[in-house]
């Protein structure tokens, strides 16, 4: 049966859940949540200013844990194994419906091994240079360029089979042309290594990026989307610069482990509601790109599973493989 969750009856549920007393008492202590790639990437940016505001309103500190490695499995690992008391949570994204074809023996499933709680933010993609390095001013003059040399043009990604790296695969797909990825440890030290000039350019979530390009030290030919970015109104569309069908979004969310209380994770997903609601995160999400989801419980379930299928495809036509 398929049903969207709304935030009264999520307070129902957790109310009925914990029973009485209990359901006041949660969270009696600090709650973590581990984000699997380093500070400074997109999960940060977004998972920072949601974290100070979980904290101001359940009365506990909400601790952000950056545990980096291996396009995000690294972290995603050690949260499947947490204890399941209501006290972790896992803040990963649209990685961790990449990894399942791109990994042989992954030690988690994402599908099985956590308990989907709701969509936290999807900021589309965006096509960022260092203009320094790549003598173009639109993205169809970079095509016409990297056609001209093929293989020399490198692009920075988040680590091997992230999201950067999907996203960069499917655009040389799209286009013809052939690019040499560089993977790092998460979009932080991409992106360092894109302003300082060590890759040419990225295929980063617009949530990392925004700052650098309203600071004017990377530069954006076009958002991997159907329509224009309202924060970055003069930057076209893919398909309005010359590649259509090139739309890929970033997305984040949160999870808890399997055998996570029900009663706490409906009122984690109560709680997340009402937090992207107030003003300031959205405030916050429009300035990154982002609207605010409303996509919590079994629906967010859906919507993983459907994007596990939907990278599978794209990996399987690219070729792309990990040791």
């Amino acid at each position: 049966m398929r049903y969207r969750t709304t935030a009264a009856a999520l307070f129902a549920v957790a109310a009925l859940g914990f029973g009485g007393a209990a359901a006041a008492e949660w969270p009696e202590r600090p709650i973590t949540l581990i984000v699997p790639f380093p500070a400074g990437g997109g999960t940060d940016t977004f998972a920072r200013p949601l974290a100070q505001q979980l904290t101001t309103q359940l009365g506990q500190t909400v601790v952000i844990d950056n545990k980096g490695g291996a396009g995000g499995t690294v972290g995603a690992g050690v949260a499947a194994k947490a204890r399941p008391d209501g006290y972790t949570f896992f803040m990963g994204g649209a990685h961790h419906a990449l990894a399942p074809s791109l990994y042989k023996s992954l030690n988690y499933n994402i599908q099985k091994d956590f308990v989907p709680v709701a969509l936290v933010a999807q900021p589309p993609q965006v096509v960022v240079i260092n203009a320094a390095k790549l003598p173009v001013k639109t993205l169809q003059e970079f095509v016409d360029y990297a056609k001209k040399h093929p293989g020399e043009i490198n692009f920075g990604t988040a680590g091997k089979g992230s999201t950067h790296h999907l996203a960069g695969e499917l655009f040389a797909m799209q286009t013809g042309i052939k690019l040499v990825d560089v993977p790092y440890q998460g979009a932080g030290p991409m992106l360092s290594a894109l302003i300082g000039g060590q890759v040419d350019l990225a295929f980063d979530g617009l949530g990392s990026s925004s700052g650098h390009i309203r600071a004017g030290v990377i530069k954006p030919l076009a958002v991997a989307a159907t329509e224009r970015s309202q924060s970055l109104p003069d930057v076209p569309t893919a398909a309005e610069a010359g590649v259509p069908n090139y739309v890929v979004s970033t997305w984040y969310a949160i999870w808890a482990p399997a055998g996570t209380p029900q009663a706490a994770v409906d009122k984690m997903a109560v709680e997340i509601t009402k937090a992207l609601n107030t003003p300031k995160l959205k405030e916050t999400w429009a300035g990154n790109g982002s609207a605010v989801p409303a996509l919590t419980g079994a629906d967010f379930g859906k919507f993983v599973d459907s994007e596990v299928a939907r990278w599978a495809k794209v990996v399987k036509d690219s070729g792309v493989t990990l040791d």
